[in-house]
């Protein structure tokens, strides 16, 4: 099991540190100190840097909250069988991985497979042109959704999928150059043969921390961010998605996945625990495999609705990182840069939560440095396959918050939807779209300020 840490005193020991920094260094005249900058997460923030940084509960958890985190905790790290067993049965018949736990190790970010690794972090939607009756994607016959490249025994995978790389070799305004790397995607022994027109998307699993922060942010803040038809004139528009949901029998906005297609955190679990694992539930009482030549008789849920809570709960109290180097002159330069270079105008800095079922996540000032809109990225980034009102080139705009402290959680930096981003600068290189701009405007920058830039998406 985790320990678990709580400081106290946290906030008063960093505002004191905040107002002796301010004191003994004078910031940048373009950029300005927020006291309050450090609490990603308002007084839920955890002010742990380590290793274990997305681990922690929320820091202002109540005791209840804390025993049923601790309850979630245990579901979400439980690892799923082949059936019949007391415990944790019903894995399969096809799936992608075994646990909750094992897509995301400590709670954040996976990368791509190495080229002697198997599919661990990552794996592929797949559809079928046009819509559902909920305007959702239509499954592609005999594959459902999502590619499932594992099954156990006496059932076949659905197929395996092997990775390769092109550079694509540019500069920056001052010469410096630099390479991104593009990937390409062979579907490799198929039990049957793909359907023509097949629409996949590689989707890698991103971290768990701050998912009940940003499922209590109002609609109507989401929505007031959003310019669909770009009315401003200042070439970013932003939609939001809207999903439906399992429970109430309609569409509802999105908020969470790559393409904001779950509207919800119990729904978002349920349907990856059906998807990544074959796992049933109240949510999704069909296998997987239902309709991929695989005949499954019908059984009760793999996963019951208490355990779906538990896990709920858990993904809602993981607490966000605190920033760190927050009055540093070189991160506050990149903080002025980011802003000027129009970052901001989708990666929102700071709003607030509204009231929610949970205390502790209610009105609470927040910086997560997202939208939750749906935002064109350009051809470089489109996968060419629509998720409910997303289109092929569209994706929520990612959470910033944690970005930094990815190396020290998950060993590596890669980052965007397929981990293709080898670094934050490649990340934001990969930018186009309503972003074409913004990515203009830091490839126009010097290497200082391009390290500045850096420096303060590192301190997130």
């Amino acid at each position: 099991m985790k320990t678990y840490v709580k400081c106290w005193d946290c906030k008063l020991l960093v505002v004191a540190f905040l107002l002796l920094a301010c004191k003994e260094s004078s910031p940048p005249t373009n950029a300005s100190i927020d006291p309050d900058e450090a609490y990603s997460g308002g007084s839920t923030t955890s002010f742990d840097a380590t290793s274990r940084a997305f681990t922690f509960p929320l820091a202002n958890i109540t005791a209840t909250s804390l025993a049923a985190h601790r309850a979630g905790d245990a579901v979400f790290e439980g690892t799923f069988v082949t059936p019949p067993a007391l415990v944790n049965g019903g894995l399969g018949p096809i799936y992608n991985n075994t646990s909750c736990k094992s897509w995301h190790n400590n709670d954040g970010r996976a990368r791509p497979p190495l080229a002697t690794e198997q599919f661990g972090g990552l794996l592929f939607r797949v559809s079928a042109s046009g819509s559902d009756v909920n305007g959702g994607p239509i499954p592609l016959t005999g594959f459902g959704l999502q590619i499932q490249t594992h099954a156990v025994v006496s059932t076949v995978p659905e197929m395996s999928i092997s990775i390769s790389y092109v550079e694509i070799p540019d500069a920056f305004a001052d010469g410096q150059v630099y390479s991104l790397q593009k990937p390409t995607y062979t579907m490799v022994n198929p039990y049957i043969p793909v359907p023509a027109g097949a629409m996949i998307s590689p989707r890698i699993a991103n971290a768990n921390f701050g998912l009940g922060l940003l499922e209590a942010v109002p609609e109507q803040t989401i929505l007031g961010y959003a310019d669909e038809n770009d009315v401003n004139g200042d070439g970013i528009s932003g939609k939001a998605n809207y999903v439906y949901d399992q429970s109430q029998d309609k569409v509802v906005l999105g908020r969470f996945g790559w393409k904001a297609s779950q509207p919800t955190l119990i729904q978002q679990a349920a349907a990856a625990a059906n998807g990544d694992m074959g796992i049933t539930s109240p949510y999704f009482p069909d296998e997987s495999s239902k309709g991929q030549l695989q005949d499954v008789p019908a059984h009760d849920p793999e996963i019951s609705s208490d355990q779906l809570d538990a896990i709920k709960v858990y993904l809602q109290t993981l607490a966000p990182p605190a920033r760190r180097n927050v009055t540093d002159e070189t991160v506050l330069r990149g903080k002025a840069l980011f802003i000027q270079a129009q970052c901001s105008a989708c990666h929102i800095p700071k709003m607030q939560t509204g009231s929610d079922e949970l205390s502790e996540l209610s009105n609470q000032t927040i910086r997560p440095y997202t939208d939750l809109l749906l935002h064109d990225m350009g051809d470089g980034l489109a996968d060419g396959r629509p998720d409910f009102k997303a289109s092929g080139s569209e994706w929520r705009t990612a959470p910033l918050w944690g970005i930094g402290l990815v190396q020290i959680v998950n060993g590596h930096t890669n980052f965007l939807h397929d981990g293709r981003a080898r670094s934050l600068m490649e990340a934001v290189l990969w930018h186009s779209g309503e972003a074409e701009q913004a990515k203009q405007n830091v490839k126009k920058m010097n290497s200082d300020d391009r390290n500045a830039l850096i420096k303060f998406l590192e301190s997130l």
